[in-house]
């Protein structure tokens, strides 16, 4: 009888312990004038996820909890200018937003790490990749733009989103011309959008030649598209495959567009751990 209850208590405490691990706990890590607030939980191997255009960490909410459930460890470092991330916003380069993630990677205690970009988010996540060899250990990239470009309706309501001006109803018929597929709910993304973060993205990407990052320097590539993807279209993941060839594998998922994470997050969380779980593809 003792041993059974001694059995039960270990067992339960066993469960706690793992709870607790799976609870994300903020911290801060730091570099000059830089300070990064990252949203950490989970043990096992690391994955670090970088947001779209002028959007926040929490936008991952729901894969990160798939992430975890599956024994991987997320970090989620929020942008400079959301949350307690600080930091100068202009005259950057995505060289800066780069090392923002190296930063958030090293403080964090890796040596390395997987590198996941959602969208804009991808551009960061490849030049990290490309700047930071050393420490990205995979790169993801949910959504992926670069070369081809947005069609023209889906590239005004991107601008529009950021408008404070627009009326509550415009401003959700934005959102959900540029980044949900047709039968999709966009009222999960009314709110979350920042317009200043965006403005210093942009101004990054716009600062960086596209042949600095476009291949993830020599990184092992998983790419996962929304079929319906107006503002990145699917035809830029399969160049990409065309550039740097079997480093990469590309997954064309249907029924999502631009938002991804909200349209289609089971997909996408299996098509994630898979890759996780699988050999690298090196060229």
């Amino acid at each position: 009888m003792v041993a059974r209850h001694l059995n039960i208590i270990l067992a339960v405490g066993a469960w706690l312990a793992m709870a607790a691990a799976a609870e994300a706990a903020d911290h801060v890590v730091a570099r000059g004038e830089v300070r990064l607030e990252l949203i950490d939980q989970g043990v096992g191997p690391a994955i670090v996820m970088i947001p779209s255009l002028g959007r926040g960490a929490h936008d991952f909410d729901d894969l990160a909890g798939r992430l975890v459930a599956a024994g991987f460890r997320v970090i989620r470092p929020q942008p400079r200018g959301i949350g307690a991330s600080t930091g100068p916003m202009t005259g950057l380069s995505l060289h800066d937003l780069a090392d923002d993630v190296a930063l958030a990677i090293t403080g964090s205690g890796l040596r390395s790490a997987a590198v996941l970009g959602h969208d804009d988010g991808n551009r960061i996540a490849r030049s990290t990749a490309a700047f930071h060899p050393e420490l990205v250990s995979r790169v993801i990239l949910v959504g992926a733009g670069g070369k081809v470009p947005p069609d023209p309706e889906a590239a005004t309501a991107l601008r529009a989103v950021f408008d404070a001006n627009l009326s509550p109803e415009a401003h959700l018929r934005a959102v959900d011309i540029g980044f949900f597929a047709p039968g999709n709910d966009p009222a999960v993304w009314r709110d979350g959008w920042h317009a200043d973060v965006a403005a210093m993205e942009r101004s990054a990407g716009a600062a960086t030649p596209l042949k600095d990052w476009w291949t993830a320097g020599a990184a092992p590539l998983l790419v996962v598209v929304g079929n319906q993807d107006r503002i990145a279209p699917p035809a830029n993941a399969d160049l990409l495959k065309h550039d740097v060839g079997d480093r990469a594998a590309v997954i064309h998922l249907d029924g999502a567009g631009h938002a991804l994470l909200p349209e289609q997050p089971k997909a996408l969380a299996d098509a994630i751990i898979a890759y996780l779980r699988s050999p690298p593809r090196m060229q």
